[in-house]
């Protein structure tokens, strides 16, 4: 080879290998971008089941069958369980062993206190950002809880019950103290759901219904005795289950 293209071609492997990574913004970067999107989106529906209780309490969950569900591979499946796990809401023993953890008298203790401390805050704190149209949407979601509740769709109750609560939080702009309460609904969700199954909430009284009238009486400090009472009611109904797993 003549000593001018050998001499080329050193300087061109030389700056392929100091050339930097296509970064993600790029067209070369775009299945890094896409993959960063899918963990999220995977993550994000999974915490949503937790969240509304589509999870049972001791149930155990396969890698391999949540990615068949949701059409991906096993990788975006165990880094979202492994976020979860570090949120509480998972055990993970083994990749095979992951358990929705059974819930204890300490941690229902624990649990209720945090909700206690931080949603009538939370609630608290919305009440000057609370618009006419958020209020149309409360009382929106609260008419269609109604409706699931009188047919027995549970599923269908347990969205509005995540909708109504955060449809308020999020009204005021702490964006840390909301993600705090998440990840406890995230813990509790699933128990939860078992409990409205056994009892129902027919014997309660809508705390909903008394947090909006708060709202259009102008009362702040009513509204956040109305958060507490209705956290205090539903996780009432869970003491009376006796803390055991289904």
């Amino acid at each position: 080879m003549p000593k001018a293209k050998a001499k080329e071609k050193k300087s061109r492997e030389g700056r392929d290998k100091g050339s930097p990574r296509p970064h993600a913004n790029s067209p070369a970067g775009k299945p890094v971008a896409e993959a960063g999107l899918l963990h999220t989106s995977v993550y994000n529906d999974l915490r949503l089941r937790f969240i509304t209780g589509r999870v049972t309490p001791g149930s155990t969950l396969s890698t391999r069958g949540l990615a068949e569900e949701l059409g991906v591979s096993q990788m975006p499946v165990r880094e979202a369980l492994g976020r979860l796990a570090a949120e509480g809401a998972v055990e993970i023993h083994s990749k095979r062993k992951i358990r929705v953890p059974p819930v204890t008298a300490d941690r229902f203790d624990d649990l209720l206190r945090c909700r206690l401390l931080l949603e009538p805050e939370a609630a608290r704190e919305s009440f000057p950002y609370i618009d006419s149209r958020r209020l149309r949407r409360l009382k929106s979601t609260d008419e269609d809880m109604g409706v699931a509740l009188r047919s027995g769709d549970v599923q269908s109750y347990m969205q509005g019950n995540f909708d109504f609560h955060f449809l308020l939080y999020r009204a005021q702009p702490r964006h840390t103290l909301v993600r705090l309460i998440e990840t406890l609904w995230l813990q509790f969700g699933p128990y939860m759901r078992v409990v409205y199954g056994r009892f129902g909430t027919a014997n309660l009284v809508d705390q909903h219904q008394v947090a909006i009238a708060c709202i259009e009486a102008g009362d702040a400090a009513g509204l956040g005795r109305a958060v507490s009472m209705d956290i205090s009611d539903g996780m009432g109904l869970f003491g009376k289950s006796g803390f055991e797993s289904p």
